[in-house]
């Protein structure tokens, strides 16, 4: 992230004017302050980038500045000024946070040279960070199914280009990880790889949440915010469950997103980037516009590439790898001696319906492996929440539409759970919002 808003603190008049005419030609943002006091009461009401100041002035030092910034708000990059340079000095400063100093007098070439390695500080900083925190591997995807193995080969040009991607499916079925093996497959995998869970975020803070804000754009806005846009500049940026974001934000989205430019709130500059966007949705799209739930303008956006993901009940071929994929994977992050599927375990697996799809599998192996300390996983360790034949069969569902069943689901999983919302979401494996969506989908508030 660019350098943007500087803060020059001198308590010489003249060194003050000559900065900030020489940043400004830079294109940059200048306040002023005549000794360090002024400068902490302003650093109390806005955040900068990068803050220029004099050691040596009346009521506060630069090492009190420099103090200040570092315990209120310490991602602030600070550059120390001194007439009186020593080794002392220098290294004083340097071991309190500042990240570099410059000798009185100076030159703009000087002042050029300290902004630039600036820029690269704070972007390095930035990157590494968020890196740290998105960035997964994604080599160990499990594929046996021809479906997933055609799907597999599509995502590989998929990755090529910059297209956006829309990546449906039912919950559970793997769409973030499809969106992961498109980034690392990209050019753009060595840049951060941001996620936004959509129905996660409240409505009063998404769009803080998306283009970030200055410090004290609204009640608690305490420290300048950078947004999950400005955080995936050169990158990707996944949507997950992006039908979730509120109606009134999506034209906000929409123009972020075709001008691939934006402003943080309070902030009066657009910042441009450079963002590849992934998108996902577990909600009939086409029923989500024709009620006016998702814009169709954004939608045709969002959805130049399309990926449709099977559930797990229609790729059979993929249970037991992912079954067998699961119960390594778990087993090595818990230190559990290596377990085996039976085959009458095996066939339990297979004949499932998996309405929680992969999710719900690796819930299933990762329950029998905690509870059992046995070397081999019997059918008796597999819980699965299965409904009776006997009520399959009452309720005729046999031959009837995947949405039919998914209702009929859902609303045995409600009531079973006695109306509980949440332990409903946890067990179908969706967000209490989503649950809420579909419960309304089906004109009922509660379970019938």
């Amino acid at each position: 992230m660019a350098i943007e808003k500087i803060l020059v603190v001198d308590d010489e008049a003249i060194l003050r004017s000559f900065l900030k005419d020489t940043l400004i030609r830079k294109g940059k943002i200048i306040t002023t302050a005549e000794d360090g006091l002024e400068a902490i009461n302003i650093l109390k009401k806005s955040s900068f980038d990068l803050v220029i100041t004099d050691l040596k002035m009346p009521h506060k030092t630069g090492l009190d500045v420099l103090n200040f910034i570092k315990k209120h708000d310490p991602k602030t990059t600070v550059v120390l000024m001194t007439a009186h340079a020593s080794v002392e000095t220098a290294v004083e400063a340097m071991q309190k946070g500042a990240f570099h100093y410059l000798i009185k007098p100076f030159s703009p070439d000087a002042i050029e040279t300290i902004l630039q390695k600036a820029e690269e500080q704070v972007a390095l900083i930035e990157e590494n960070e968020f890196l740290k925190e998105e960035m997964s591997s994604t080599s160990e995807f499990v594929a046996e199914s021809s479906a997933m193995k055609n799907l597999i080969k599509d995502i590989s040009k998929i990755a090529k280009s910059s297209a956006s991607v829309f990546i449906s499916g039912e919950s559970g079925t793997g769409k973030e990880v499809i969106a992961r093996v498109i980034h690392n497959l990209s050019k753009r995998k060595h840049k951060p790889f941001i996620t936004v869970n959509c129905p996660a975020i409240p409505d009063t803070l998404i769009e803080s949440e998306f283009f970030g804000h200055e410090k004290g754009a609204f009640t608690g806005a305490l420290q300048k915010r950078v947004g999950r846009f400005e955080r995936a500049d050169s990158g990707t940026l996944l949507l997950d469950e992006v039908t979730e974001i509120p109606l009134l934000m999506q034209p906000k989205l929409l123009r972020a997103i075709q001008e691939q430019e934006f402003e943080r709130i309070g902030g009066v500059n657009p910042i441009k980037v450079d963002v590849r966007f992934i998108s996902t949705s577990n909600r009939d799209m086409a029923k989500a516009i024709a009620t006016n739930a998702f814009r169709q303008d954004l939608y045709y956006r969002l959805n130049v590439v399309p990926i449709h993901i099977l559930p797990l009940r229609e790729r059979k071929a993929d249970i037991v790898p992912l079954a067998e994929f699961f119960i390594k994977k778990i087993g090595n992050e818990q230190k559990k001696e290596r377990k085996a599927l039976t085959p009458s375990a095996v066939e339990k697996l297979t004949k499932y319906n998996w309405p929680g799809n992969v999710r719900e599998l690796r819930n299933v192996i990762e329950r029998a492996l905690v509870l059992d300390d046995g070397v081999l996983i019997e059918p008796e360790h597999l819980f699965l929440e299965n409904i009776s034949t006997k009520e399959k069969s009452s309720n005729s569902l046999e031959g009837k539409p995947l949405k039919e069943i998914e209702k009929h689901y859902i609303l045995h999983t409600l009531k079973a759970k006695q109306n509980n919302r949440s332990n409903t979401a946890k067990i179908l494996g969706i967000t209490e919002r989503t649950l809420r969506n579909k419960l309304k989908s089906y004109g009922l508030k509660s379970c019938e």
